[in-house]
């Protein structure tokens, strides 16, 4: 069988599609094998994937995880990485390991599929080295989100890669017949195929604060216990406190980000349905807002960027399923079953 790279943007939900897929093709009968050729450094300074420590234990591989996930990428990689053959090789070598007791390997794509093209080491260069067909998932926001899918797709055909098609994952419920109904019928005429669109399900897509945190670093000031929280919407505020109050009542399980010297915004989303409050600029709050997020128990992270810089750097958090979260694992094979049409990429591999 030919190989298959799922790749896709952060957020796009390209784990849940592999760790689903994945279990489905041995529940077929298929010899499956996870590869992650480039992995993520959080600002935490975590080094070791998760993804590739779950795909690790949830297929049983036998491999390390270095084996697994040999090399990790951050913002800023060019300054760790001047032997750019070593770790081509390194890569090659781990890949040649993982795909000999294989009958197919799944491939994960990097956190954006052109992190590292300066060292030829992106997600299209790495497909055809690895001679895998591509599926591509795509996180639909708005019309520009369907562009930037289509764009992909044409470079990995300009590449002379097999596009299997696209998944439409977590997709919100107020865009999702325009995704059924236009999304999916402009990308037949430009001949490419939607193999399935999955509806949002906050239980397996929404990160938690301690994902907020491990990307975009800083000090928590209180909260360390709740980290495992749920944040399913983010709120700028950045407005006048009476604009702000109507945002921050209308979005549950958000993440409120804000000026450290902004405790009027602070305090009112504290009497809303705040996951967590991100504090900018390096700026340590008025201590009723570490007081007030204390009784109501909710985290609150400083970091020293801007407010700007954090939203950026907000966009490559997404949640990742661990392996003791049998329900979510459960529910990634039935997004699988249900909503992919799995039987045609399993025979489009052959």
């Amino acid at each position: 069988m030919q190989n298959l790279y799922i790749t896709g943007t952060a957020g796009s939900a390209k784990t849940a599609m592999a760790v689903g897929l994945a279990l489905k093709l041995q529940q077929e009968g298929y010899k499956v094998s996870y590869f992650k050729p480039v992995g993520i450094t959080t600002a935490t300074g975590y080094t070791v994937d998760e993804d590739g420590l779950l795909m690790q234990k949830v297929l049983g591989i036998n491999h390390p995880i270095e084996t697994i996930v040999p090399c990790t990428t951050s913002p800023f990689y060019l300054t760790r990485y001047h032997q750019n053959d070593e770790i081509q090789e390194k890569i090659i070598n781990a890949f040649n390991e993982i795909a000999a007791d294989a009958d197919v390997v799944i491939i994960d794509g990097a956190i954006f599929p052109h992190a590292m093209a300066s060292m030829n080491l992106d997600d299209a260069a790495l497909a055809q080295r690895f001679d895998a067909a591509v599926l591509h998932m795509i996180k639909i926001k708005n019309d520009f989100s369907l562009d930037q899918a289509i764009l992909f797709n044409r470079y990995f055909q300009c590449r002379g890669l097999t596009v299997l098609g696209n998944v439409f994952y977590n997709v919100p419920r107020q865009i999702l017949a325009k995704t059924e109904g236009v999304y999916k019928a402009i990308l037949g005429e430009n001949g490419f195929n939607t193999l399935g669109i999955v509806p949002h399900r906050s239980e397996l897509t929404a990160p938690t604060v301690e994902q907020y945190y491990q990307v975009l670093g800083g000090e928590i000031l209180t909260g360390e216990d709740k980290l495992d929280r749920p944040v399913e919407d983010s709120v700028v505020g950045a407005m006048t406190i009476e604009s702000a109050l109507a945002y921050l009542r209308r979005a549950p399980n958000k993440a409120v980000i804000t000026g450290g010297d902004r405790a009027d915004i602070a305090l009112a989303a504290l009497e809303t349905d705040t996951s967590v409050l991100i504090l900018t600029g390096g700026l340590y709050p008025d201590v009723k807002v570490i007081a007030k997020a204390s009784e109501k128990g909710v985290p609150v992270i400083l970091v020293h960027q801007d407010t700007f810089a954090t939203i950026e750097r907000m966009t490559e958090v997404s949640n990742r399923i661990k392996p003791e979260n049998k329900e979510n694992i459960k529910m990634a094979v039935e997004n699988v079953e249900q909503y992919i049409n799995w039987q045609l990429i399993i025979n489009s591999l052959k």
